[in-house]
């Protein structure tokens, strides 16, 4: 997204920063509140980083579109009851139907999505990418919460505090994102 403004004339509601951190054998997404339109904050405390599946044995956060986002979570969701919790087996059948189906394909969003196993980042192109590193992060700070992320990796070994702080510094640099998280881990 570019200045707010789709093609379509219509104001787009415009960034966030997503964080995940795979370190210490836990998984933590990280994600700011703010809801931008244009250049106005319409709301700094959304909720973009939630648990889902069976017991909420998956989290995910996302960019991007809240609506097309939430239709995402509610395939990725059918999808793991369909693949018994297999979280990459799901996630690659939901990029599948979202490259493919012509409804998923106009979806505007990116998701970071993980159990207690794997980390990994979903995009409308089909993509099912594992990070290298157990690090990534998607969203109009998501660079700036990377690099801070990657940074701290040499000195921190606490996956919740490096997604904590990485955002901390997404916040101050990013003006679509704020110092609203919300953390989920497992």
């Amino acid at each position: 997204m570019d200045n707010g403004s789709a093609s379509h004339g219509l104001t787009q509601w415009h960034g966030t920063t997503i964080i995940g951190v795979k370190r210490g054998g836990k998984t933590v997404i990280a994600g700011d509140g703010q809801v931008s339109m244009g250049n106005t904050v319409m709301k700094p405390n959304a909720k973009k980083v939630r648990r889902i599946g069976d017991g909420g044995k998956v989290v995910g956060g996302f960019a991007g579109a809240t609506a097309d986002a939430f239709t995402l979570f509610e395939r990725l969701e059918r999808k793991l009851e369909q693949y018994s919790g297999q979280l990459t087996r799901a996630a690659v059948e939901l990029a599948k139907d979202w490259r493919t189906d012509k409804y998923l394909r106009n979806l505007e969003a990116l998701m970071i999505v993980a159990d207690a196993d794997t980390l990994l980042v979903l995009t409308g192109n089909g993509d099912v990418l594992e990070p290298e590193g157990g690090i990534t992060a998607i969203g109009s700070g998501g660079n700036y919460a990377l690099s801070a992320a990657r940074a701290l990796v040499d000195y921190e070994d606490d996956a919740e505090k490096i997604a904590r702080r990485a955002m901390q510094v997404a916040a101050e640099v990013c003006v679509f994102t704020n110092d609203s998280v919300t953390v989920e881990t497992v």
